[in-house]
């Protein structure tokens, strides 16, 4: 397979399975009521599988020659380090939570649908990734959009689903528009979507056109994102939707969203130097009400989806210091932010999700998790406990894990600025850090020192799908944490490719 190929069936396998995956599924289920075999699990897990060659064969080629394009008559797809490692994160974290979801969606309604879904929207994302033309990237967010709302509304007898799917789709879609707008008005200024073509045709022009496409782009794309005061569809999304679901609209989703508006924006940088002031804010306000939102929560899984929002803010800062002042380490930082999360919020959603599911959805009821069922966990599910305090002391930044070195590094970049402003937002942000600990802290402590709720006495067992996925997220924060120069081959690439973007 040559890297051109490769990048064609990067896309084509897991889109083509999803049909398939649905067609296969629903033919088990009208056919045989009492089917065992419900092959429709097994078959997303084999997609993605397969779609890890294409992956291989592309990555190697880009660390080997650089980026390069591929062209299908007007529509372009390049294979940067952006793109590669939003790809591995999608196609890495979409796997585990496929094998995860084998128990917890095991013999629910539209089971078929639920995978062929969750296997489209891996490859959005990677479609995403790799588009580099601002009307197919556009295309790319609304099918991961459309996906998503799917998933997050899934369970369509819960009311509280039905609503955070509703209001995830209407939000999303008002942010498309604003986004097709912006489009628009790139387009009559360059006669060009191409976003290469369309920063060469700005060269240092400022135009009120661009400022105000850029503005939509932030708009439009920060809704995805999550970005203050844009991110009150998160909350119940996140929390609502199956936790597999859970782990990619934290771990993966809302930073697709994030590489969106990174490369729109990039295509119009030349046109004004205040886009790395503006995320900077940004990522201020991002931590604060972040953080200070999950203070105050009862349930786990809003609890899990608020961090994410202050999370967001860390990697804001870190993209910002790039746009701003050229730094190549505040890029790899924030990068290398984006992946820890991947993993450590991941994590967090398969333990918060297993819980649920032993203590609740096994039993027949939906009960969201609250923080009361977790009351002495640790004395009947100790790996789960373990791996679950691993996450959330990760995401507070507790060294040596994996969430402190992706923050010290951006922390780094933020003090080799040398600017005052700059070093005061980077103390706000470890303030920060240390403050989230204020609500990560009292999980361990309801875990450890508290005396097992009557709930947890009555929990089921953890099953081997649910617990894989598990030991493998919590080996890689632990050891990425000791060793975190081994994600350098994949955040330093990235970092470089968002520079090139914002020619620096």
């Amino acid at each position: 397979m040559n890297p051109s190929n490769a990048i064609t069936w990067l896309i084509a396998i897991p889109l083509c399975s999803s049909a398939l995956i649905y067609l296969i599924g629903r033919i088990c289920v009208r056919f045989s009521k009492n089917c065992a075999i419900r092959p429709a699990k097994w078959l997303a897990v084999v997609a993605l599988l397969a779609t890890t060659y294409p992956l291989f064969v592309a990555g190697t080629e880009f660390l080997s020659n650089g980026s390069f394009e591929v062209m299908y008559n007007s529509i372009a797809l390049q294979m940067d380090g952006i793109a590669l490692l939003l790809a591995g994160i999608v196609v890495g974290l979409g796997l585990l939570a496929t094998i995860f979801s084998a128990t917890y969606m095991h013999k629910d309604i539209g089971e078929e649908k639920f995978y062929a879904l969750l296997t489209a929207l891996i490859g959005s994302i990677i479609g995403l990734g790799l588009a580099a033309d601002l009307f197919n990237l556009w295309v790319w967010f609304e099918a991961m959009t459309i996906t998503g709302y799917t998933l997050v509304a899934f369970y369509q007898s819960q009311k509280g689903s039905l609503e955070a799917g509703v209001k995830y789709l209407v939000q999303s879609a008002a942010g498309s528009v604003l986004v097709l707008l912006g489009i628009v008005l790139v387009f009559m200024q360059t006669g060009s979507v191409n976003m290469a073509e369309v920063s060469s045709a700005v060269n240092y022009t400022t135009t009120m056109s661009y400022i105000i496409a850029g503005a939509l782009f932030i708009i439009g794309f920060g809704v995805k994102t999550a970005l203050v005061p844009l991110h009150t569809w998160l909350p119940d999304a996140h929390s609502q939707a199956p936790s597999g679901i859970s782990a990619m609209l934290s771990g993966v989703v809302i930073e697709a969203g994030l590489i969106a508006l990174l490369r729109s924006v990039g295509a119009i940088s030349n046109a004004s130097s205040q886009w790395g002031t503006i995320l900077l804010v940004m990522g201020a306000l991002n931590i604060a009400l972040g953080n200070l939102m999950a203070l105050r929560q009862t349930e786990v899984k809003r609890l899990l989806a608020y961090s994410s929002i202050s999370h967001i803010g860390y990697m804001l800062i870190g993209f910002g210091v790039t746009m701003g002042f050229g730094s190549v380490t505040g890029a790899a930082g924030g990068f290398f932010h984006m992946t820890t999360h991947a993993m450590m919020k991941g994590l967090a959603f398969f333990c918060a999700g297993t819980l649920l599911y032993t203590l609740h959805l096994a039993n027949g009821n939906h009960k969201p998790l609250i923080l009361d069922d977790l009351n002495g966990v640790s004395k009947r599910y100790p790996i789960v406990a373990l791996a679950f305090s691993i996450a959330v002391l990760a995401l507070g930044g507790l060294p040596p894990l994996a969430g402190f070195m992706s923050k010290w590094q951006i922390f780094v970049a933020g003090f080799g600025t040398q600017n005052i402003w700059v070093q005061i937002l980077v103390i706000f942000a470890a303030f920060n850090s240390v403050l989230s600990l204020g609500y990560y802290a009292p999980l361990v402590n309801r875990m450890y020192r508290k005396e097992p709720s009557a709930i947890v006495e009555q929990g089921k067992p953890v099953t081997f799908s649910l617990g894989f996925p598990i030991i493998v997220l919590t080996i890689l924060v632990i050891v990425i944490g000791f060793y975190p120069t081994i994600m350098s081959w994949i955040t330093q690439p990235a970092g470089i490719s968002l520079l090139t973007i914002f020619g620096a």
